[in-house]
């Protein structure tokens, strides 16, 4: 067990999403000394909300995860050929916070997709997202898990061995990044 805090956000809400079950496998791997499942139902990004309001208490907290986190792990399925609306209005909100959470963060993204090219355009497209916050965002290994209703058991465990080792060398480069 590694001394490191993870924190995992999934960019889809559904109860059995395959990208949930790929960032439990991610964290399974790196085996950390704590592991947050950060929340993404939030409201949506709204000037008039914030303004009336403040930060929402749910945004602040994720926001408050990312920062205590040593390391995040990003799964995100592709919508239209991007990053989900979920994923992004929890950029935009946490953007609004005060700080800079992301900033020099060590980020792995991974995705799990329906398809056969496994998410790479919403890892595209969310890389650029990533841009202004300044996260170290690591370039590879890529984790691209595609047709994942086939890849994963009962149990939610990854099944296909080129995948499960991508996923182990990109666990062990976060981990190194880290240490950086």
């Amino acid at each position: 067990m590694s001394d490191h805090k993870l924190l995992g956000i999934a960019g889809a809400l559904r109860k059995g999403s395959y990208n949930r079950m790929l960032l439990r496998e991610a964290a399974r791997i790196f085996d950390p000394a704590e592991f947050v499942e950060a929340d993404l139902r939030l409201p949506l990004f709204d000037q008039d909300l914030e303004d009336a309001s403040g930060i929402p208490p749910g945004v602040q907290c994720l926001a408050d995860q990312i920062a205590a986190a040593d390391a995040v792990v990003i799964a995100g399925p592709e919508y239209n050929k991007s990053i989900t609306g979920v994923l992004k209005n929890a950029l935009d909100w946490v953007s609004r916070t005060g700080g800079t959470p992301w900033a020099d963060k060590p980020v792995a993204i991974v995705s799990a997709t329906g398809g056969r090219a496994g998410g790479e355009r919403t890892q595209f497209a969310l890389r650029l997202c990533l841009v202004p916050f300044r996260a170290r965002v690591l370039a590879g290994p890529e984790v691209l898990v595609g047709l994942a209703p086939e890849q994963f058991d009962a149990a939610g465990r990854l099944t296909n061995e080129i995948n499960l080792k991508a996923l182990e060398a990109l666990m062990q480069a976060l981990k190194a990044e880290i240490s950086r």
